[in-house]
């Protein structure tokens, strides 16, 4: 039993409050331990670890990676306590399993995740300024978060992108006259709300013979991307990035129109997205132009999305997309719209055919035409 600030006594199921206060131990040290994560990554401790391909003592750790090894023991102990490491006490030593791994080290995995944590120390970097959007209801634009928030984004959304863009999205596209369009060549894409860029040279190495164009309104981004598609050998006449708003952006040299326009995990995040839909409508080639818009996965009711994803998506949706929709009096559609209301803003800016072209377990893929 307990009281409120009335000095009115609380009745409380003893069983169902233990139960609730092992769940917040749970999350508190997993959001705890996510700033040790953060660090295992940045100090190179889990690529050490694969890389030795042996159980390591904090000593040999520590060697590795020039750092301190009281520092390491500790690290270790809270790595092992989470399952991210096995511990073995009769040698004392540490092991990365080869699955663990996958998730931790390499980037090329589908299941590479520490981009997700990089992105985390940004939200904690910024609380901040969330909190002051939450009082004057003014937003936060994207360009005002930490760095970490960008380049995490990066790596985050990489791997699920490599896994299923080529193989199965763009497939999916108008019963896969699209990829036939892109693999003969000649075809013009434009990339809307690119970032780094990370979505707009897969496809460029995917269809070396067609043109691709990233268009975002954050400076830094496009800087990152450039260099990004120069360090893959891309050239020019390949690809280009280039500063623009989703409702600004110009149509192709040929004044035609883009055979394919993409939104990313970006649409619910904009200022104006009827207006990106507008733009989009007014830019893609007709009558036969496609355009794809990536969605984080999202139930129509919040109830159908109150599960661990869902979890994830709305903490990432209030800390980042429904302030950066507002930053700019919009709509806040937030990272767990649904399919009704993207397919509302799409067919406000003129397109009548809107269809689920296919998912993944976080992604929705839809696509829009005249």
């Amino acid at each position: 039993m307990s009281s409120n600030s009335n000095s009115q006594p609380i009745i409380a199921d003893q069983e169902k409050l233990q139960q609730f206060m092992n769940k917040i131990m749970s999350d508190i040290g997993g959001a705890w331990s996510s700033v040790l994560v953060y660090i295992g990554d940045k100090l190179g401790l889990y690529k050490a670890m694969e890389d030795a391909a042996r159980p390591l003592s904090s000593h040999e750790l520590a060697e590795m990676t020039n750092t301190s090894e009281r520092n390491i023991r500790e690290w270790l102990a809270n790595q092992a306590a989470g399952g991210y490491v096995i511990y073995d006490p009769q040698t004392q030593r540490y092991s990365l399993p080869p699955e663990n791994a996958l998730a931790l080290v390499d980037e090329n995995s589908p299941a590479f995740i520490l981009g997700a944590f990089q992105a985390t120390m940004s939200f904690f970097k910024d609380a901040s300024k969330v909190m002051e959007a939450f009082k004057t209801g003014k937003g936060l634009p994207w360009a005002e978060h930490d760095p970490d928030l960008f380049q995490g984004t990066e790596r985050f959304f990489k791997p699920g992108y490599k896994a299923n863009l080529v193989s199965s999205w763009i497939p999916a596209l108008d019963n896969g006259k699209v990829e036939e369009k892109l693999k003969k060549g000649g075809a013009a894409v434009a990339d809307i709300g690119c970032g780094h860029g990370i979505s707009t040279i897969i496809m460029a190495k995917a269809y070396p013979n067609s043109k691709f164009v990233g268009f975002d309104n954050h400076q830094a981004s496009i800087e990152r991307a450039r260099q990004l598609a120069k360090e893959e050998g891309l050239s020019d006449e390949q690809i280009r990035f280039e500063v623009a708003s989703s409702t600004d952006y110009p149509i192709d040299g040929q004044g035609q129109g883009y055979d394919l326009i993409a939104f990313f995990d970006c649409l619910h995040d904009m200022g104006d997205p009827g207006g990106a839909a507008a733009h989009a409508f007014n830019s893609v080639r007709k009558p036969n132009g496609v355009v794809m818009i990536v969605e984080p996965f999202a139930n129509d009711k919040a109830e159908d999305n109150l599960n661990p994803l869902g979890r994830m998506f709305y903490a990432a949706s209030t800390l980042v997309c429904v302030p950066a929709s507002m930053a700019y009096s919009g709509p806040a559609l937030g990272a767990q719209a649904g399919e009704a209301k993207i397919a509302a803003v799409v067919k406000t800016g003129g397109f009548k055919n809107f269809k689920r072209a296919t998912q993944t377990p976080f992604n929705i893929i839809y696509e829009a035409k005249a």
